[in-house]
């Protein structure tokens, strides 16, 4: 039972990952985060990414 069950749980966790990375995508093109914004305003995408990944963080924990 355990191997299935850690298995199982792996699965989960990298569902997981991916959904939040596919959030975090979503969110930064919604929001037009660019990689020229990266490169000519860092510390505004800095700024932006952070706020990003929070609201992903708490839309992963709701749902």
């Amino acid at each position: 039972m355990q191997g299935t069950l850690n298995r199982y749980l792996a699965d989960i966790n990298q569902q997981a990952e991916h959904m939040f990375h596919r959030l975090i995508k979503e969110m930064t093109e919604r929001q037009g985060v660019t990689e020229i914004l990266k490169a000519e305003q860092l510390w505004e995408w800095i700024g932006l990414m952070n706020n990003i990944q929070a609201c992903a963080r708490e839309l992963s924990i709701v749902n």
